[in-house]
């Protein structure tokens, strides 16, 4: 795997910042891959930047910050964003945030999603990109 161009989901940086062990281990995993270059959009930082501002979470803020600073590429919000979006979430019945997520991470050329969700939730529906979860595997 070399430079595998990977889209951020926001409970991959908020299981780094305060997720249990097992589940940090596995955000930090992708998040320290070398061989991965990191994707965010503005959606991302709106979904967990304010929370822990305004909670005064001082580490955890500053944790989603040194991520925006690092990440190679940032998806900037736009109408046009919104309805591409518009559209993914109505063909795949997804929520608004993971439509918008994974219409920013289309727009990147992404290579990959990369979330913290359980594969059966709404998100893994879409065909736009590979959705890859972080989430422990369920035993057999």
């Amino acid at each position: 795997m070399t430079n595998v161009r990977t889209f951020i989901d926001s409970n991959v940086l908020i299981a780094a910042a305060r997720g249990k062990e097992d589940i940090a281990a596995r955000a930090f995993a992708v998040l320290d891959d070398p061989d991965r270059v990191l994707i965010t959009s503005d959606f991302i930082r709106l979904e967990v930047l304010p929370k822990a501002r305004y909670h005064k979470q001082e580490a955890e803020a500053q944790f989603y910050d040194e991520f925006f600073e690092a990440v190679r590429h940032t998806v900037p919000a736009s109408k046009e964003l919104v309805e591409v979006a518009q559209k993914e979430a109505e063909s795949a019945g997804l929520q608004a945030f993971d439509a918008l997520h994974v219409a920013a991470a289309c727009e990147a050329e992404a290579d990959e999603f990369v979330t913290a969700e359980k594969p059966t939730k709404t998100v893994f529906r879409t065909r736009a990109i590979e959705v890859k979860t972080i989430f422990p595997a369920e035993p057999d």
